[in-house]
This record gives structure tokens, C-alpha cells and sequence, in this order.
């Protein structure tokens, strides 16, 4: 299966979100940048919560035939990083995602927020 960058972050975001991730974001960097298209970011509560968010997005984005070109950070999982290209998926710890404050750095981009009804809703910043 094919997804479309959007739609490879959002659901990205939704298997992050199911997976108890805190305060997952999508941001739309692409009139921004040609590093990627979307940032996804999240929190986990741990290293072993860190982990398990970024094992469960690879697993089942693997389902779907789809694969990371690149993963940092795993062995410390204070951020672990998920490069698939045109998305790139952020997993912090709470400490780490503070320190780092990405949603700053990219102030300029467009916030889209999975709410907890799983439904996404959009916010233009």
C-alpha cells in the first residue's frame, strides 16, 4: 500500500496516539523546508515507553510494505528519530521534547492535532 506523505503522518499519528503516546502533533513543514514534508512528533513517558511508541510505528508501517530509511537515537531513547522520507517521526521523552521544543524551532509551520477522539482536526498557525 502506497500513502501519500500526508497521509503516511497521519497515520503515523494514529498508531502513536493508540500506543498512549502523549501530546502527538503533525506539523506541515513542506512550504518551509525540503527536509521533509511533515514532522510527527510525541511523547513517551519512558526510555521503555520511548521504545515501544517507535517499535510499534515501524511494525505496523511495515504492514503496509512501508519502511524507514533511517532510525537514531534508539540504543538512549530520549529521541528517537523515524526517517521515512517525506515524514519524519520525532519520540521524545518529556524532558528531552521540552529542552528540544521543536514546535517553536518550526513556529512557522502548519499544526495539525490528533485530538483524543482519534479524529484529526486542522490548525493553521
Amino acid at each position: 500500500m502506497t500513502f501519500v506523505p500526508e497521509q503516511l503522518a497521519q497515520k503515523a499519528a494514529k498508531i502513536l496516539d493508540e500506543k498512549k503516546a502523549r501530546d502527538v502533533v503533525i506539523l506541515d513543514i513542506s512550504r518551509l523546508t525540503v527536509l521533509a514534508d511533515y514532522f510527527v512528533i510525541a511523547t513517551g513517558s519512558n526510555a521503555i515507553h520511548v521504545r515501544a511508541l517507535a517499535d510499534e510505528v515501524e511494525e505496523k508501517l511495515s504492514e503496509s510494505g512501508i519502511f524507514p530509511k533511517g532510525i537514531e537515537g534508539y540504543n538512549e531513547a530520549r529521541w528517537i528519530l523515524l526517517d521515512y522520507g517525506d515524514v519524519i517521526i520525532h519520540i521524545f521523552n518529556g524532558p528531552d521534547r521540552e529542552y528540544y521544543d521543536l514546535e517553536r524551532l518550526w513556529a512557522d509551520a502548519i499544526t495539525i492535532n490528533v485530538d483524543s477522539r482519534k479524529d484529526l482536526t486542522y490548525n493553521i498557525s
